[in-house]
């Protein structure tokens, strides 16, 4: 009995040192990015659209965009993703394959012609809603983790300890299930002073809804086949409301081009996070002998998320298609959560490994008669200056349009994009994170009204 209570022991205390949630840090990197998610013909072209505007996507990157807008209109989208997650952990390969359906976009704009004997052409008001960052995913990672030497490593037992009884070690199970979306409002004013300038500017508003849940397993035997299997879980939300605003402008130096510019000020978030750690049991044979109840632990803080200036160029054929492009930087050093004394190494974690973030996104159209043919690619880079080639996330991107009679326009995107990361759940001494492959693909229908 004494060897079983130094075991009991040791591995309810180890719990409180091995993280599996997310950690505030982590969390500040997941919450500063923007996935490219908003109506159809945004998606197609892979969201270049800094340059171009009439679309009520476009606003989120260049509000003058709003003021290209011919005539008052609304969209909405419906989105379809489909996640391929494979993990490899110590050569153990699992593939997560899940699939998600959501309203992923509304927009709307009025534009008001003041004619030719007024000092500005045009201007228009309009909002956009999307979501921003969808976090919902679900992966599963098993093995035997081990040290350079080949040794066992088990972080809620101490299979070194000659007193402990189950000494085989014989693997680790880590499930993360992670809900919730940063839903982005856009309110937006532009005008068109000139047959060559369109400028614009916004506010926007953010509201984060993010949980994960983890559920760590490890399995143990002793020579005459007994068992003793450990099951910890731990649950993360953050709920939090930020703020931030664009301003930009198109320029037409010429018909055929288009050069756009716009600055989105850095995101200033308002966090309240709860962090449980739930049970912590322990199973001999199969059967409950003990049962570590569940912490709550609640605090709230402020996040600063990186400012983002962006750089376009289109080129227009005519009206049959045209091309475009464009560049982003934004530069993740600048992340920072206050108060800052309480903070102080989490920010020195961004200064010391995070880096400037560049962003570049292509994309084209091609009009026969009432068909649209779209694509695009995006490339952006990790945040994390030691990433690999393969943590820069790459994607291409495919869609249709169908314009009909009454100014109602049908347009369908595919999209597909993949990137690696790393996740460490066994948080010991010579231990190595989990691997994974990350595959998205989306489908967007959006329907177009105008006025």
């Amino acid at each position: 009995m004494k060897k079983f209570l130094f075991l009991l022991g040791g591995l309810l205390s180890s719990w409180a040192i091995t993280a599996q949630t997310l950690t505030e840090s982590d969390a500040a990197i997941l919450f500063a990015g923007e996935d490219i998610n908003g109506s159809a013909r945004y998606n197609a072209m892979s969201g270049a659209f800094g340059a171009l505007g009439g679309d009520h996507s476009a606003i989120d990157i260049n509000p003058a965009g709003l003021a290209v807008f011919k005539n008052s209109g609304f969209s909405a989208s419906v989105g379809y993703r489909d996640t391929d997650i494979e993990t490899s952990f110590y050569d153990n390969n699992i593939t997560n394959n899940d699939n998600y359906f959501d309203l992923n976009q509304v927009g709307g704009a009025l534009v008001f012609d003041t004619g030719r004997g007024s000092d500005i052409r045009k201007f228009a008001i309009g909002f956009n809603y999307s979501i921003s960052r969808d976090f919902q995913n679900n992966w599963f990672a098993s093995g035997i983790p081990t040290d350079s030497e080949g040794n066992a490593i088990a972080p809620l037992t101490d299979i070194e300890d000659p007193d402990v009884l189950f000494g085989n070690f014989e693997g680790t199970d880590f499930q993360s299930s992670t809900a919730g979306s940063n839903d982005k409002l856009v309110l937006a004013i532009a005008s068109q002073p000139n047959d060559k300038v369109y400028i614009g500017a916004a506010i926007n508003f953010y509201n984060i809804d993010f949980s994960q849940l983890t559920v760590y397993e490890e399995f143990n035997s002793d020579d005459d086949g007994n068992t003793l299997d450990i099951l910890a879980e731990d649950r993360y939300t953050v709920v939090a409301n930020g703020v931030s605003f664009n301003v930009g402008l198109i320029a037409k130096p010429s018909q055929e081009m288009r050069l756009g510019v716009s600055y989105q000020s850095p995101t200033w978030y308002d966090v309240s996070q709860e962090q449980v750690v739930f049970d912590t049991a322990v199973f001999e044979n199969g059967t409950l002998i003990t049962n570590d109840g569940s912490e709550v632990f609640v605090f709230d803080y402020n996040l600063t998320t990186p400012g983002k200036l962006t750089g376009s160029f289109a080129y227009l054929f005519g009206k049959e298609g045209l091309i475009s492009f464009d560049y982003s930087y934004k530069d993740y050093k600048n992340l920072e959560l206050r108060p800052t004394a309480e903070f102080g190494s989490e920010n020195q974690f961004f200064s010391d490994n995070l880096q400037g973030s560049s962003e570049f996104r292509v994309g084209a159209e091609w009009r026969l008669d009432n068909v649209s043919l779209r694509g695009g690619y995006r490339f952006e880079e990790s945040p994390f200056r030691d990433a690999l080639d393969s943590d820069h996330i790459s994607g291409y991107s495919v869609g249709l349009g169908f314009k009909f009679k009454g100014n109602a326009r049908l347009d369908l995107a595919y999209q597909s994009s993949n990137n690696t990361d790393i996740y460490n759940f066994v948080n010991s001494a010579g231990a190595e994170a989990a691997d994974l492959d990350i595959t998205n693909d989306r489908f967007t229908a959006t329907l177009v009204i105008g006025l």
